[in-house]
């Protein structure tokens, strides 16, 4: 039983470092958006399930033609998982919660949006329009918890991400508030090169 377990180990560990390697450490995307674009920089060293997961999504053209569903001045710009109908456009799986890498929700960080489960993190995101540490993980023993992952920067464009969290808002769908009157639509998100 023994040689079982460590056997099994060892492939787990082997898989995950081989996965972890060939993940770019810290590659380049572009939104463009309706209102501009938005270049990020990844890293995939810190958070490399994250950035394996939504380079992935990019590479398969998901994100095209989604939107920014939920913007709130002073706080984030959340997108990536709706139609402009307010459909919901998600894949079954989910991904493992990376908060604890070091990482924090500071303005211009992007990170994943979740439910109350930490490990429900599945194609939306959201960039942060200020330093949100209320979101980072606890390490407080007694009372600790996990926090939203985040796994890139804005490089370029912070002002269209202001323009976007300004958006007019309501309500819509199954949404009380918080949704951008004109829809704040991701024409696409794709690799670039930046230098």
């Amino acid at each position: 039983m023994k040689t079982i377990l460590m056997t099994v180990l060892l492939a787990f560990s082997t898989t995950c470092a081989f996965a972890a390697d060939k993940v770019p450490a810290h590659p380049h995307i572009e939104i463009v958006t309706s209102l501009g674009a938005i270049k990020l920089e990844l890293d995939g060293k810190q958070a490399p399930i994250t950035v394996a997961h939504i380079l992935e999504l990019v590479d398969s053209g998901f994100y095209d033609g989604t939107i920014f569903h939920r913007v709130i001045p002073g706080f984030m710009a959340q997108g990536g998982g709706y139609t402009p109908a307010l459909k919901l456009k998600e894949r079954v799986e989910t991904i493992a919660n990376e908060s604890g890498n070091g990482m924090t929700n500071v303005r211009g960080t992007i990170a994943m949006a979740r439910t109350s489960d930490p490990h429900s993190a599945n194609s939306q995101f959201f960039i942060n329009v200020a330093d949100n540490d209320r979101l980072d993980p606890t390490k407080d023993p007694h009372n600790g918890r996990w926090g939203y992952t985040v796994f890139g920067f804005v490089i370029e464009g912070m002002d269209v991400v202001d323009a976007i969290v300004n958006s007019k808002t309501g309500p819509a769908g199954d949404f009380s508030r918080d949704v951008p009157v004109v829809p704040v639509i991701i024409k696409s998100i794709s690799r670039v090169s930046y230098e």
